[in-house]
């Protein structure tokens, strides 16, 4: 894992790469090196995970191609092994390798071979093309800025951002879609100039400056195609994925909340590595009672003993103020996740006992129909069927019960209200009210008045992308619309960033072109049986955990918020209300930033994780615009 930059066509390429490199530090601090070929200049960060000599070093260079790359491809050995057949010989053992031999027997062809996580850029010396390519899911960040005939690209926004701020511009649309989703959807960019490369895709920029694009690999293909399949092995196919993710040359360890997900990864992992390590997260008593959070600890003990795995418990009473800044300075755009933060204390203290890599089970909720909103809004289809007479006293009675008193919140209270919100819109409309944090009037009751065409922008967008399928399954076209918005925008965007900040690999076995095609061949009412969410799954960790990890209630990888919003950040939040830039500039309201705040300290409505992004927002605002983005 590493991190990659280069200019193509740009004034004071060379030197820009370096610094571009130099802010990707934290990525790769094995390892510098930069390339050089006229005006095109590649730049690598490294973090030596395997072929740990010099024969792995980056930027990699072999008769007249050039390759900076990040990420790992956990088929390199049956690459490796097709290529020698071929007559290729390898220097080292490096996937870096691999991969640059690929490119030159197959170029583009290459990239629905591949099977891990990775973006990369390849210089053809002979040609003059570069070619820059993200994964098919994509785990792996690339930004890039064109401008004119030229074209710069980083692993994280923040290098481009730090370098070429006075010509940045700010991105309304973004802005208000992380208020609403509380992260910025993967097809938008923060800043206005910059974009993201799109998962399963390449760009190709030519010596007299033209660009292409493709696309190699389609979710929405794969999971239309995969719906007429036969019921897949999940078991032998997770065993596998698995089993590939703990390829390397150093440490691994997993994580491990002692919820399914992370659980049946763990042993899985231990049963091909015995003894491995793992790491897991308590909270102050005090903010977990307040929270009404589960006890996941002694359900993370129970695995760990019975697969014999190193446990080491890491008690998370973060110092959030210092935090927050910092958090919002790594996580590059607006990001307003509270498990960010556990992701980087957890990878900070596995990198300090020498854990380079660790196993997530990120993705499996969003596959395989974990997560609550998928329930409920099947649970919702049954509740339009009530009759009206029996609902609205029912809604009344819901709408007067507090979400918390001084001392303790109530989580059943906050889902029922969360669960009245959407139970009567049209399927779609629910979907994302299920899980954004505002309504439309509420959206635009916060923002400008003059923001209200962007507003209904960013809602039509969602709208585009969750109809924007071939299947019939109600739970599988929610399954999609994860898969291609929060996946990405969220969770895989966070975890990147969080870990990297920790100079940590992090690899997700859920998220594999193999477990993809097989999550999709499972009808949705596999997924979803009666009460139980992931009810596939648990049928296929059944085999190895025991049934008090499978099915015990879902836990929650996130962080006591309301302790937070209403102890450490609440002088903070008077700031923002009062003095912040967000609303001097005219973004938000005033009035409808102190109403949620109001509604939150009163314990009649959980506002929580809003206030919490809108601090989030006002620091990232803050830094973008005193580093000059206008």
């Amino acid at each position: 894992m590493c991190g990659i930059a280069g200019a193509v066509r740009w004034p004071d390429g060379g030197p820009l790469t370096d610094r571009l490199t130099k802010t990707l530090a934290h990525r790769g601090p094995d390892g510098a090196g930069r390339y050089d070929f006229g005006d095109v200049h590649l730049g690598h960060r490294r973090l030596s995970i395997i072929d740990l000599s010099e024969t792995g070093a980056q930027p990699m260079v072999s008769d007249g191609l050039a390759l900076t790359y990040n990420g790992e491809l956990y088929n390199a050995p049956e690459l490796r092994a097709e290529l020698e057949s071929s007559g290729v010989r390898f220097r080292g053992t490096s996937d870096t390798e691999v991969l640059l031999e690929a490119w030159r027997r197959w170029g583009t062809g290459c990239l629905p071979r591949l099977r891990g996580m990775f973006a990369f850029a390849v210089f053809d010396e002979r040609t003059g093309d570069l070619v820059l390519a993200r994964d098919q899911l994509g785990i792996k960040p690339l930004f890039l800025v064109r401008r004119g005939e030229g074209l710069v690209f980083a692993s994280e926004l923040k290098a481009l951002s730090t370098e070429l701020s006075g010509s940045l511009h700010v991105d309304d649309a973004a802005m208000i879609a992380s208020l609403l989703y509380y992260w910025v959807p993967d097809a938008r960019c923060a800043f206005r100039e910059a974009e993201k490369l799109p998962p399963g895709s390449w760009l190709r920029i030519r010596r007299d400056g033209s660009v292409d694009r493709g696309r190699y690999w389609s979710i929405q293909d794969v999971a239309a195609e995969a719906a007429e399949a036969p019921f897949p092995d999940l078991d032998a196919v997770i065993e596998e994925s698995t089993r590939k993710h703990l390829l390397a040359d150093v440490p691994v360890a997993t994580f491990l909340s002692g919820g399914l997900d992370s659980s049946y990864l763990t042993a899985l992992a231990a049963k091909h590595r015995p003894g491995i390590s793992a790491y897991t997260i308590g909270f102050r008593a005090e903010d977990a009672k307040f929270e009404a959070m589960p006890d996941d600890l002694r359900y993370a003990r129970q695995v760990a003993a019975q697969f014999g795995v190193d446990l080491h418990e890491i008690e998370i009473a973060p110092q959030v103020l210092d935090l927050l800044p910092r958090m919002t300075y790594h996580l590059d755009e607006p990001i307003g996740d509270p498990a960010a933060i556990n992701t980087f204390l957890i990878c900070s203290a596995a990198r300090e006992a020498g854990v380079k890599v660790m196993l997530s089970g990120m993705g499996a909720d969003e596959l395989f129909a974990g997560y609550r909103k998928h329930f409920a809004n099947l649970l919702a289809l049954k509740y339009q069927q009530v009759p009206g007479a029996i609902r609205r006293p029912v809604e009344s009675v819901v709408d007067r019960l507090p979400v918390a008193t001084s001392k303790r919140g109530f989580r059943t209270v906050r889902f029922a209200k969360r669960f009245l919100s959407f139970a009567e819109l049209p399927e779609e409309t629910a979907f994302r009210r299920s899980y954004t944090m505002y309504d439309r009037a509420e959206l635009a009751a916060l923002l400008s008045p003059d923001l209200a065409p962007v507003v209904d922008d960013v809602l039509t967008e969602h709208a585009d992308t969750y109809h924007d399928n071939r299947l019939n399954d109600f739970v599988n076209r929610m399954c999609l619309a994860d898969a291609r918005l929060f996946l990405p925008g969220l969770n895989l965007a966070y975890t990147d960033r969080s870990s990297m900040a920790a100079s940590t690999e992090v690899r997700v076995p859920f998220v594999d072109v193999e477990v993809v095609k097989a999550a999709f061949a499972i009808p949705g009412n596999r997924k979803i049986v009666k009460r139980q969410g992931k009810a596939a799954l648990k049928e296929a960790a059944s085999g190895i955990l025991p049934r008090e990890i499978v099915y015990r209630p879902k836990g929650l990888f996130s962080a006591p918020l309301r302790a937070w919003m209403s102890r450490d950040l609440a002088p903070l939040m008077r700031e923002v209300v009062n003095e912040g830039v967000l609303v001097k500039s005219g973004f938000l309201r005033q009035d409808a930033l102190r109403r949620l705040v109001e509604e939150d300290a009163s314990g009649q409505q959980d506002r929580s994780k809003h206030l919490w992004h809108i601090l989030t927002l006002e620091y990232w605002y803050r830094s973008a615009t005193s580093q000059g983005a206008s």
